[in-house]
């Protein structure tokens, strides 16, 4: 291996805005913030979501992302703060900085991701299977 997974999350993380468990939670009722999960959706089911985040697979986000892609979802074209995490906030630190490469504006992510914030108190909600 050239790189592994660890420095690849380290240089993103040197290169995008990291919020801890607290910071993040203090701009949940925040109107002007969207929280964006990229977990997958068996993650979600298990474990629980964050109320009002927008689930965005990791998988899609660069479809999602781009307005012109035939993938575009509208919520990423709002003039909002997009505050990403994962479980463990690796895969959301990736994300961030590939969202931040391709112009998204205005975009962090949890530090320790979902766990961290379960393991802090912070809000869960069931995320209903579709079964």
């Amino acid at each position: 291996m050239k790189k592994g997974y660890k420095q690849l999350v380290d240089e993103a993380t040197a290169e995008i805005k990291t919020y801890s468990v607290a910071e993040a939670q203090a701009k949940l009722a925040d109107a002007n913030v969207q929280f964006i999960d990229v977990r997958d959706i068996r993650e979600l089911e298990r474990e629980g979501i964050i109320p009002g985040a927008y689930h965005a697979p990791r998988g899609m986000i660069e479809f999602w992302v781009d307005p012109d892609s035939p993938y575009f979802k509208p919520v990423f074209g709002e003039k909002k703060e997009f505050i990403l995490f994962c479980a463990a906030g690796w895969r959301s630190a990736l994300t961030t900085k590939t969202v931040q490469d391709m112009g998204l504006e205005n975009v962090a992510h949890i530090d320790g991701g979902f766990t961290a914030w379960k393991a802090a108190g912070g809000p869960v909600a069931i995320k209903e299977s579709k079964k």
